[in-house]
């Protein structure tokens, strides 16, 4: 027996694609979304195709903008000499909200992780090695999360960089192992950035 409409049922479906969001919750959402005023909905539909359409990788760091290069590979005043590795760009904005960092960043689009069928091949190592191989970078932060993948991932790339002759260092563990960066706040970050090791 169908209970919903059937565009109101795929809306729900696409919902629930979203990460986080159950099917209860998508539900919800579409239920909402079909309660707003025509002019709404269209802006809402409009501001995920203006995403899809403008928003892309910067060819520098990996991290998302819409501008040719992003705002802080392009920032003269950045210290272009350390990188700072990061799984995923919401990550960078956790790392910003410290204001302890002046350099730049790596975003890799994920960790190794066999389970989830990510290899090293999936990710962008093979773009950091090209920065770092320039001979400009003089430290690279592995900041990916403290978690199974992530130290796998951070010693995958340390590995990698060893023969580049490159300062790699840790975040300290002020960042709770298992926890993940987006949710840490800015004075564990702080403190696990004056806090970083060698690799």
């Amino acid at each position: 027996m169908k209970y919903f409409p059937t565009a109101l049922q795929e809306l729900a479906d696409q919902f629930a694609r979203l990460p986080g969001i159950g099917g209860k919750t998508a539900q919800r959402l579409a239920f909402h979304v079909l309660s707003l005023p025509m002019d709404e909905a269209r802006e809402f539909a409009d501001a995920i195709i203006a995403a899809k359409n403008t928003v892309h990788t910067c060819p520098v760091c990996q991290n998302l903008t819409d501008r040719e290069i992003c705002p802080i590979c392009n920032d003269d005043m950045r210290d272009k000499s350390v990188i700072c590795v990061v799984a995923e760009p919401r990550d960078v904005i956790a790392m910003e909200r410290s204001r302890e960092f002046n350099g730049v960043y790596h975003v890799l689009h994920g960790v190794i992780s066999p389970l989830n069928h990510v290899s090293q091949d999936d990710i962008k190592i093979r773009e950091l090695l090209i920065r770092v191989g320039s001979g400009e970078v003089r430290e690279v932060i592995m900041a990916t999360n403290p978690d199974t993948e992530g130290e796998a991932t951070a010693m995958y790339i340390s590995r990698l960089l060893r023969p580049m002759e490159v300062r790699v260092t840790r975040l300290a563990y002020g960042v709770p192992v298992g926890g993940q960066l987006e949710y840490t706040d800015e004075v564990t970050i702080s403190r696990a950035l004056e806090g970083r090791q060698e690799m």
